[in-house]
Formats: structure tokens, sequence, C-alpha cells
């Protein structure tokens, strides 16, 4: 009974790193949409590290430090995910999505270099609207 109860308050208490889903490892080749899903869905688990880093002050202070590591991982990868993409309307959308958790980031100099990526008109303009900012 004990052992059962130790074990339990193992799992509540397990302060070990948790796998996030950029850390998995990619089988080579992937397809362009299961590259553009698997941005998408990186983006989606960032987003509540995004939008803490882009309320914080000083990123450098280290009770911060795992939730700067994190957003940075995660735009990281979904970017090496994103160049390999050779359709270029869904590399857009997803270097869209990494866009969209840059500034949620508040990372306005990466959004920025990100956005000039962008090739097609129409994905362009949309960013543009959700995120004025990133006029010239």
């Amino acid at each position: 009974m004990l052992a059962d109860f130790q074990g339990i308050a193992m799992l509540w208490f397990n302060k070990g790193k948790r796998k996030e889903i950029w850390d998995e490892a990619i089988q080579w080749p992937i397809g362009d949409i299961e590259a553009a899903h698997k941005i998408r869905d990186i983006c989606r688990s960032a987003e509540d590290s995004a939008a803490k880093v882009g309320g914080l002050v000083d990123r450098s202070d280290d009770k911060n430090k795992y939730e700067v590591e994190r957003y940075e991982r995660a735009a990281k990868v979904a970017m090496e995910i994103a160049i390999k993409i050779s359709d270029g309307l869904l590399r857009d959308s997803s270097v869209r999505h990494i866009v969209d958790l840059c500034l949620k980031a508040n990372d306005l100099r990466t959004a920025r270099i990100l956005f000039r990526a962008i090739q097609d008109v129409s994905i362009r303009q949309d960013v543009l609207n959700d995120h004025p900012a990133l006029r010239p």
C-alpha cells in the first residue's frame, strides 16, 4: 500500500523535463502537408510560453529562463521544418503560424524577417491585417 502511494506521489511530483512536440525526432523525409501540420502543432503547443515571454520585461532573468528557452526552441524547430517545405503556399502558410508565434512573444525582429519570406500576396495581406506592426 505504501509503495503504491509512493509511486503515485513520484508521478505527481516528478520534476523531470516533459517531452515537447518539437523535441520529437522527425523521420525524414516527410511530406509537405505533414510538415505543415507539425509546424502548426508546434506553434499551438508553444503559445503559452510565447505569451508569457511577450509579457516579460527582462528575458534574461533566471526565473523566466524556462519559458524563454521553450519558446525559442519551438520557433527554431518550426523554422527548420518550414525551410524544407517545397510547396510555396504551404510554406507561406506555415511561416505565418511561426510569425504569429513570434509576435505573441513580442519578438518583432524575428517576425519581420519571417514575414519578408512570405511570397503569397493573400497570406501577406492577412498577416498585415492581423498584425499592423509589421507594416513598413
